[in-house]
């Protein structure tokens, strides 16, 4: 019978690693630059800055306002109220026809995801419908509702429903067999199992989905306001910048166009963002 030696411990002294210089502190500006709003505040002002020096070299105010008269174009519509009044008429409008388009997207995956002929019907719809346009759909929605609110509402419906429904769609596609296995072992079905089980694995698509939709929808709302302007007696937005084009007010037609980016920059950085901060990027699903 062999026996084998053990082998004695011992511990290796290392040498400190002076060659390598240690990290200084992050100066104030190094600091103030790891904020991305500052980042995205600076591209902002020099786009600003080259805006205000192509328009003055330029020098044809009808063509291109500088960015200084476009501003007080912008003030001048805030003061008066007129702005304001716009934005709030397509704000609602947009509203309205966002959610719908939520709510009809939610419901076509639910389907999809429950039966056969959802997921067949939901392929069919999409194929047909989502390469359609919006604004290809604006006579027949002035055939069918008229001029007004209802024709609007019509072709956000459109502009959300399809990008939401396949994103949503393929977010739950993307759900491990293992997690479905797990509701079902808990008696989830049907819709029970899509709002605690699918949904929450598949948030990142369905907010993805959610954004892109917005996006349609606030650019489809401001076309179909430039071609049939108001509505219920109210123009909108897109209206607004319809009528400055007409009367050969530029600046406020820029003043106009700036408000529908800011918007967009708004949703996008506050609300998407918060969505995003509070939910997938808490949770570890996404970076």
């Amino acid at each position: 019978m062999t026996t084998t030696s053990v082998r004695q411990e011992y511990e290796v002294q290392l040498e400190p690693l002076l060659s390598v210089p240690v990290e200084r502190d992050l100066s104030l500006t190094q600091r103030l630059w790891q904020h991305g709003w500052l980042r995205k505040a600076v591209i902002l002002v020099v786009i600003a800055v080259v805006w205000e020096a192509v328009a003055r070299y330029q020098d044809n105010d009808l063509l291109l306002p500088t960015f200084l008269q476009t501003a007080a174009a912008f003030w001048e519509g805030l003061v008066s109220g007129e702005l304001p009044a716009k934005v709030g008429v397509s704000l609602v409008i947009l509203l309205k026809g966002y959610l719908l388009g939520i709510i009809l997207a939610f419901g076509l995956t639910s389907l999809a995801v429950s039966t056969q002929l959802g997921r067949d019907l939901l392929g069919t719809l999409t194929s047909m419908f989502n390469p359609l346009p919006a604004i290809a759909l604006l006579p027949l929605a002035l055939l069918w509702f008229g001029l007004g609110e209802n024709s609007l509402i019509f072709v956000l419906v459109h502009s959300v429903l399809w990008a939401l429904a396949l994103n949503t769609y393929a977010g739950f596609q993307g759900v491990s067999d293992t997690l479905r296995m797990a509701g079902r072992n808990y008696g989830l079905k049907g819709l029970r199992l899509v709002m605690h089980i699918l949904v929450p694995a598949a948030l990142p698509s369905i907010l993805s989905g959610l954004k892109i939709g917005w996006a349609f929808a606030w650019r489809t709302l401001i076309a179909a306001e430039l071609v049939f302007g108001a509505s219920s007696g109210k123009g909108g937005l897109g209206w607004y910048i319809f009528q400055n084009r007409n009367e050969l007010y530029t600046d406020k037609v820029f003043a106009g166009l700036a408000v529908v980016i800011l918007i967009g920059l708004l949703v996008e950085g506050i609300v998407f963002n918060t969505l995003e901060r509070l939910t997938v990027k808490r949770w570890g699903m996404q970076r």
